[in-house]
């Protein structure tokens, strides 16, 4: 087990900062191995103060995540195709999950097999906003979900390449806490 599942264990599979970094079983314990054999112990200055920095920039991250350059993934454009950097109906991962198809004109490549390590429950940040960020309809009112922003036509894209760059440093920031806790 990685540190990253490590730490989603900890927090109940949830990939919330504060049930990941604060919440920690690990922090709780202080590295305590049974619960049951012994009574729980408050941690260290020293890994409150190394959960608490990671818990601030993890939140100062997340928080303005649109505000982050996206992560420079590579452009890849069909030929014959007018580029487009719409959505049009659902964005396909390639089976090695390092491109990203958009749509028939666009496919975005060079994605970092460390950015899958930060998982919201059961799967990457990359693979919730392309299943959540589709073209959809809903069969029985008629009403029409569309990801892609009229004024903004380079959104979708974008923030692909923030969410990539989010999860990177979420990883990195994670995969820097003390490595003597345990969960």
């Amino acid at each position: 087990m990685d540190r990253m599942d490590k730490i989603n264990t900890a927090g109940g599979g949830c990939a919330t900062e504060e049930k990941k970094v604060l919440g920690s079983s690990a922090f709780r314990r202080g590295g305590g191995s049974s619960e049951k054999k012994e009574p729980p112990k408050g941690g260290t200055p020293e890994l409150f103060r190394a959960f608490a920095e990671a818990g601030r920039k993890l939140a100062e991250l997340h928080v303005d995540y649109e505000k982050l350059e996206a992560w420079p993934l590579e452009f890849v454009e069909s030929p014959g195709k007018p580029l487009s950097y719409r959505v049009e109906d659902k964005m396909r991962l390639n089976k090695d999950k390092s491109s990203l198809k958009v749509n028939p004109s666009l496919t975005l490549a060079g994605i970092p097999p460390e950015a899958l390590k930060y998982r919201l429950g059961n799967r990457s940040a990359l693979e919730w906003v392309v299943d959540q960020y589709q073209v959809s309809e809903d069969k029985k009112t008629g009403a029409r979900s569309d990801p892609n922003r009229p004024d903004d036509p380079e959104y979708v894209v974008r923030l692909v390449g923030q969410v990539v760059r989010v999860s990177l440093e979420t990883v990195k920031i994670v995969e820097a806490l003390p490595k003597d806790f345990s969960t």
